[in-house]
This record gives structure tokens, sequence and C-alpha cells, in this order.
């Protein structure tokens, strides 16, 4: 079988968009050399390359969008100014936009004489050669900087009626209005454009509220902050929704009324700091039980990753158990994940705090004839629905511990997560690697700490230094450090069972240093302050 080379076609990359510069051979390959993007590849291409570029057997292409648009090179582009959707001929004429005399196509002309026609009865876009995607449509009817505001839309037709709607309604002034080329315009629009776009004081943006109009938008307010404005379009879905429904008076209170528009993660406007003040929950802690450590952190805080640490054998999990019974204690609702222990004896070390006895060993229960002790303190410890024990399946690692950890806050209520020991979360085959995934996942849990007003608390293992094993971000990432200490080898058993509490980090209150200690108890197999 002969393969044919074909070239000069259309780019079947979304984020490329050129017109000509691909180059195709039906073998089911190609490259564009405009983008230098290979075909086929994971680059999201527009829903009508497959079709238009056939693949060979075994290829696929992963991301397609349903944005399709094909060139044609036979298009009569015959027709007359036709009113149309509430548009006037007026209006038509102005932005020199014809349609076919069976009202078929509609030709919309760009600046550089590329068009774009819209099949009215198929729905779908074709253009001729020539025509990209990195101009906005209507830039050439409206001198840069003749006016202070300048409106964009999505499509062609709002960007007619914003601007029949705006002159209509007042004629005595000026109001440019342009819309964008496509939903996924080519990356050189921004620079191409840019000096147009500049020499307007106000940008203005009439986008549908979807999501391909927030993505737009977003964009738009990033590249020219402080200048770009949303018509919040309420009921209608567009601006030519708006015309035909009659509602030019309500548009155009809209648009005088639209509001400085910043991305989700951005805050700029008075009305969202107002917002940020009201709605974020107060400063929220709960005491830990342990005096002087509250006399510096306050308590475990909600919106902070907490980290313990200490070298192995020093009791860091008897620590984490001892505040997970003060946060039951004060029915707070919590998660917790010991890696190191089974479930059941997860759960037996909170049923001896609950008893003030050593309960942790069936084979004590039995011996104590406890086994009625145990079964109310269990019943005391979960009866409110406070207490959420979990663990993840062998090969699961960070990922699932972040969805747990996000379930537990946001479907379950819960105010602290308390796992341990962080290092036992990921596997790497070598140190370089486990750092790697430890920074990850120490960056993510601070940051999610803070999206979800949620308390985690993990234990580190140091090494020699007292630093976290395998990675220092751990401590750099946490909000708390509360560093253990205890001498093994010391000459007393009281002081063996010592334990000593500094917090070697503070950022929410900023009091540092020692913060009290604990002993430990092996009658009761539980942790007291020491006073």
């Amino acid at each position: 079988m002969t393969h044919t080379n074909i070239t000069q076609q259309p780019c079947p990359f979304v984020d490329c968009g050129s017109s000509d510069a691909f180059s195709y051979n039906t073998r089911g390959f190609g490259k564009c050399f405009s983008c230098n993007e290979s075909y086929p590849s994971k680059k999201t291409v527009f829903s009508w390359s497959q079709e238009k570029y056939p693949l060979a057997e075994g290829q696929s292409l992963p991301s397609i969008q349903d944005a399709p648009i094909v060139e044609i090179s036979d298009y009569t582009t015959s027709g007359k100014y036709m009113s149309m959707r509430g548009l006037s001929v007026r209006t038509m004429e102005k932005y020199g936009v014809t349609t076919t005399s069976d009202k078929s196509y509609q030709t919309y002309t760009y600046p550089s004489g590329g068009r774009k026609m819209r099949n009215l009865k198929e729905k779908d876009f074709r253009t001729t050669k020539g025509f990209t995607t990195d101009e906005f449509f209507g830039m050439d009817k409206f001198t840069a900087g003749c006016s202070k505001v300048l409106t964009i839309t999505e499509g062609e037709l709002d960007a007619l009626s914003v601007y029949q709607m705006l002159t209509d309604l007042d004629s005595s002034r000026l109001y440019p209005v342009v819309s964008m080329p496509s939903a996924t315009p080519a990356k050189a629009i921004w620079e191409k454009c840019k000096p147009y776009l500049d020499s307007f004081d106000k940008l203005v943006l009439s986008f549908d509220n979807d999501e391909a109009g927030n993505a737009i938008a977003d964009k738009v307010a990033k590249l020219f902050p402080n200048k770009v404005y949303r018509v919040p379009h309420g009921k209608y879905k567009d601006a030519n929704d708006f015309l035909t429904n009659r509602a030019q008076n309500e548009f155009k209170q809209a648009w005088y009324n639209a509001k400085k528009y910043t991305p989700d993660n951005v805050l700029n406007t008075t009305e969202q700091f107002m917002q940020l003040y009201n709605d974020t929950p107060e400063f929220q802690y709960v005491p830990t039980g342990i005096n002087e450590l509250d006399a510096k952190i306050l308590g475990l805080m909600q919106g902070h990753f907490t980290v313990i640490k200490a070298p192995t054998g020093i009791g860091k999990t008897e620590i984490m158990r001892f505040l997970e019974f003060q946060m039951l204690k004060q029915d707070v609702p919590i998660a917790t994940w010991h890696l190191e222990e089974t479930k059941l004896r997860s759960v037996l070390g909170l049923v001896s705090y609950q008893a003030n006895d050593n309960l942790t060993r069936r084979d004590l229960i039995q011996q104590k004839m406890a086994e009625g002790i145990v079964e109310k303190a269990i019943e005391d410890l979960t009866k409110d629905g406070n207490l959420y024990q979990f663990f993840l399946e062998d090969g699961q690692g960070a990922d699932e511990l972040c969805d747990q950890i996000r379930f537990f806050s946001q479907a379950c209520g819960c105010k602290f997560v308390f796992f341990e020991p962080i290092q036992d979360v990921v596997t790497g085959s070598t140190d370089e690697s486990k750092e790697q995934q430890l920074a990850d996942l120490s960056v993510r849990l601070s940051k999610m700490a803070a999206d979800l007003n949620v308390g985690i608390v993990t234990i580190a293992h140091t090494n020699e230094n007292g630093d976290p094993k395998y990675c220092k971000m751990i401590g750099q990432r946490a909000s708390v450090i509360i560093d253990l200490n205890r001498d093994k080898q010391a000459d007393t058993v009281e002081e063996k069972n010592t334990t000593y509490i500094k917090v070697e980090k503070n950022r929410p209150c900023s009091q540092e240093g020692q913060a009290g200690k604990m002993k430990f108890n092996y009658d009761t197999f539980t942790l007291r302050e020491v006073v």
C-alpha cells in the first residue's frame, strides 16, 4: 500500500491552532511545524482530528476536545447582510458579517482576512485557508485606545449582540466589542494582541458561566491584573440570549455593574477580603491536656500541619495516643492510623486510657477478667461517632492518604487526622526518591490542612542530627514541631520513663522551648504529665 504525505493542513492540537503548518502521512503519523508537536501525542486534540487524520492500528488519542473546526478552500463567500437572532442589518454591516441566502452559513471575517464560517444548520464551524486563532474578531473595527473600556466576548454573535445592546441604549458613546476566535485560542494571541488590549483602561468580559468561560476569564485576569471585570449573566446563557429575550436594559445594568474579576486563587477586591474576614472560622484549637505544652501552643491547631519528632523508641506513638484520647474526651471528631501496630492494638491503647489500666493485650484482659470493662470503654469511646480508624492497602500511598484526609474532613466532619509514621507512607528504591516523595507529601499536607481547616498530626522518625529522617522538608512544611527526648540509659527507672517535650517550631503562636514532661506508667500503660 502506498502512503501519501499531505502538507499544509490545519493543526489538530488545541493549543496551537495553526491553519496550514501540519503535515500528515496516511500511515497515521504527522507533525505540526508551528508548535513542533508530533501526531499522535498526549496533547489535547480537536474532535475532528481522528476522522481527518486516521490513526494506525494500536494508536490512540488520549484527550479529545469537542471543538470541530475543519479547513475548506472551495467555499463560496457570497452572502448578504441579514437580520438574524435579534441582530440588525446595521450591526451586521458594522462587523462585516454576511449570511448566505439559504441561511445555511454565516461568515465572520477576521482582521488578517481569514474567515470562519458557521454552519447554522449543523452548528459547527469551518475556516478558510489563512485563518488563525491569534487575533480577536472585530479588533479591526475599533482603533486601539478609542475608548477607556473594551468588552470581550466568547463568540462572534455575542460581540455583535453586546455592541448593539449598548449602542442602541446610548448612541452618544463608542462601545468597542471584540470576541475570542475560539474557546482555545493560540498562545500567540496574547503576545500579538497585548498592545491592543493594553491600550484600554478596562477589559469587561461577557463570558458564559461554564468551565470554558471560566478558564478563559482566569487567563485574561492573570495576564491583565487589576483591569479585568466580568458581566454577571444571571439566568441568561450569553449576550445574544439577553438580546433575543429583549433584556437589553438588564444587560446594560449588568455591564455597568460588572465587578473586578480575579481567578479563584487570587483575592483582590474589598468584597473578597470582607468575605474572607466574615467567613473564615475563628482561630480553632483544642487543648492537649499537657499544661506546659498548651502554655506554648494553646493546643492542637486546626488548619495546621503538626509534626511530632524523635528517634526510634522514645515513645512518640504513646504521646500521639495521649493526644488522640484528649480529643475524644472533649468530643472532638478524629481519624487515626498507626501503621506500626494492629488495628486492635490501636483501639486497646485508647481503652487503657479510658479504663486507666493496662488492657492492651487479650491475655491481660482475660487475666484481669476485664472483658466487660473493655466493652464498656469501647462503647464510651465510640458511642458519639467521633472516632474513625483507617488504614491503607498494600500498594497505596500518598495519593490515597490525601484522599482519606479529605474524606474525613469534608464528609465526616473530623477536626483532626492523626497518622504515623510519615516516612512509612511512601516507598522508594533510593533515599533520593524517598526524599522527593516525602517532600511532595509534606507540601500537600501543609496545603490541605490550611485549605480544609483540618489539623493534620503526624510522627517523624529523626536521624542522628535530630532532623526528620530522609527529608528535612517534613519539618520545613510543618506549622508546629514537637520534639521528644528520653534518656533510655538513665540511672533511675523514674528518669528512664520520663519523656521531655520541647516546642521546636511554633508558627501560630511563636513561643518555643521546653514544654513539660510526661511519665509512662507501666501498670496502666498510659502517660501522665509530671507537674
